[in-house]
């Protein structure tokens, strides 16, 4: 079963992509659901949405092009424990090229390692090489609190700037 049910739909302008649900996630069903997670607060930021919403909104967020979904969608928790539930980048991938959105952005360097299948030192912030019959992507700073040590605000502003532009 999966932790949180993907929310897309063909042709949508970014879906983010993190690794696992949080515990916090799991329990609510909503992504990006606890209380110290800079997600939500960010994308408003940025000017990704008109306003500020709150996790239990995130279906909303489709009517807006934004859409979700996770590599590992079995797993919760932190990723040393979430991801003994197996990762399906074979899986994400499929989704991906189905759905075809036109940008995805990693909500954390380890989500974008295990797609990448590098180390998560050597995953740059920002966007990503282009690859064949793949969206744009980009590599965001982790929003979650447990990861606030590496935070920055630049990849989010450059996601925003490129969304807006295509």
């Amino acid at each position: 079963m999966d932790r949180l049910p993907d929310q897309l739909k063909p042709g949508l302008r970014l879906v983010f992509v993190g690794t696992a649900a949080s515990a916090r996630s799991a329990a609510t069903g909503h992504y990006y659901a606890h209380p110290g997670n800079r997600f939500w607060p960010t994308l408003f930021a940025v000017g990704l949405t008109p306003r500020l919403y709150r996790p239990h909104e995130f279906p909303a967020l489709l009517s807006l092009g934004i859409g979700f979904t996770d590599l590992c969608k079995q797993g919760a928790g932190m990723d040393h424990v979430a991801l003994k539930a197996g990762v399906d980048v074979a899986g994400f991938a499929a989704k991906i090229r189905r759905h075809r959105p036109r940008t995805i952005a990693f909500t954390s360097k380890k989500a974008a390692s295990l797609f990448y299948r590098k180390p998560t030192g050597a995953i740059a912030l920002g966007r990503q090489s282009e690859q064949d019959d793949f969206p744009t992507a980009f590599v965001l700073a982790s929003p979650s609190g447990a990861a606030s040590g590496a935070w920055t605000l630049q990849p989010w502003q450059d996601l925003a700037e490129h969304v807006a532009s295509g």
